[in-house]
């Protein structure tokens, strides 16, 4: 539709003209002493036309002549350009492939390629990021073929050179990239330093909390581990269950690492209340607290809400939760010393009855009856639970305790019997 306007306009022109020069009969007359030129109208504009012509062509040559130094400058830079951006592809395309001998080589060409291009004069934006970006490409390969004068001589030009104008904000890139040469080295102490220089905004990235928690935990800094663990479960990095079985672990180590029992207690007062919750950390923190000479009181009190739970729900814990609990507990009436605190055994017998098919109740009931006194008791749960409990160290401690009650009761055959079946079961479990 467009092509049809622009022709019928042009048809229109050209008769419009056409009727102009066929009627016009007006001539111009030039004086010149002593000569007359009469030229038509029509002759007039036409070679006004013409003129108009060859003026602008000769102005164009002339301008295009002028601008030949110029048309070069830009060529010659484009062309330069392309070679560093080139080199600059080559040393990243180098790397990936991991021909870091040529990754380098590749960076220390782009260097050249941009100083021969500044000596020349020119001044472009992007010089500089292209330099920072040469030597963090040196410097990681350098990293990579364990070259680490090189890396270090590379770092601190890009470092240098991120100060400058231009620079793109790289210097936040280059920390994080130290404190992972750091963490690769297995060199907590200066990682910790390159962490530190991070700004407050990059730090809270979460790139930077995952490579804080691995140098905490190489560090052995469990409380800043633990912290930097449950910023990256609130930034969501990690699936919940990977996120709750990390804080898990964590807090158990920096149980299982306390030396005495004020700092166990320091430490426990500084995880959160579902931390504590946790069987695992839970158990961890009263054994703990056992094995330093702890009052089991402590202990109990720790393991409370988690009784309290297995009590409301059993479904809601594994069979080795469950195992592990009724040993901690175990080990809490054994420090007792043969007073076992009533509430406890209340709670336990009235588990027990709660939840008959429940065997770890029924063993647990059988040992906290044993370290009441209560031989007769004991005797009979212990006896009806053995046949049921799956976990072999268990079944020990039953015979144990049954040889125990054996010699007690001064029947040496049945004593000898139990031992020997406890010493069978823990031959068994250590092959």
């Amino acid at each position: 539709m467009r092509l049809a306007l622009w022709f019928l306009g042009l048809f229109g022109v050209a008769v419009a003209l056409a009727l102009f020069a066929s009627h016009n009969t007006a001539t111009i007359t030039v004086f010149w002493p002593p000569h007359r030129v009469d030229l038509s109208l029509n002759m007039v504009v036409l070679l006004l036309g013409l003129l108009f012509v060859l003026l602008h062509l000769a102005l164009k040559a002339l301008s295009a002549l002028f601008d030949l130094p110029t048309q070069a400058r830009s060529w010659r830079l484009r062309h330069q350009e392309r070679m560093i951006y080139g080199a600059l592809l080559d040393a990243i395309f180098h790397f990936v492939a991991g021909r870091y001998l040529r990754a380098r080589k590749a960076a220390l060409t782009l260097l050249e390629q941009e100083a021969a291009l500044s000596q020349s004069g020119e001044d472009w934006p992007q010089a500089t990021r292209l330099r920072v970006m040469a030597h963090l490409l040196a410097a990681e390969s350098s990293q990579a073929l364990q070259d680490h004068p090189a890396r270090e001589s590379h770092f601190q030009q890009a470092m240098q050179l991120s100060h400058l104008r231009h620079s793109g904000g790289i210097q936040e890139g280059l920390l994080l990239r130290a404190v992972r040469w750091s963490l690769q080295d297995s060199d907590a102490h200066a990682a910790l330093r390159w962490l530190e220089l991070l700004p407050s905004g990059v730090a809270r990235r979460t790139v930077a909390l995952r490579m804080r928690l691995k140098v905490a935990r190489l560090a052995g800094k469990q409380a800043l581990a633990l912290e930097t663990a449950r910023l990256l479960a609130k930034h969501r990095a990690f699936s919940p269950d990977s996120a709750k079985g990390l804080i898990r672990s964590l807090a158990q180590d920096w149980l299982l690492n306390t030396f005495d029992v004020s700092q166990l207690e320091q430490v426990w007062a500084q995880l959160e209340a579902h931390e504590k919750s946790m069987p695992e950390v839970a158990c961890a923190g009263a054994g703990r607290a056992l094995r330093l000479g702890g009052s089991p009181g402590l202990a109990f009190d720790w393991l409370l809400p988690v009784w309290d739970h297995l009590v409301k729900a059993p479904q809601d814990f594994s069979s080795e939760q469950k195992t592990m609990l009724v040993r901690v507990m175990e080990n809490a009436f054994s420090a007792s010393e043969g007073v076992v605190q009533s509430p406890w055994l209340a709670r336990v017998e009235r588990a027990r009855e709660t939840y008959p098919g429940e065997v770890v109740f029924q063993y647990l009931a059988g040992v906290a009856c044993f370290h009441a006194q209560l031989w007769g008791k004991a005797h009979q749960l212990l006896t009806q639970a053995l046949p049921r409990l799956e976990d072999e160290g268990l079944q020990a401690k039953v015979w144990q305790i049954l040889a125990e009650l054996a010699q007690r009761l001064g029947d040496e055959p049945q004593a000898a019997a139990a031992w020997r079946e406890a010493a069978q079961l823990r031959l068994r479990r250590k092959g």
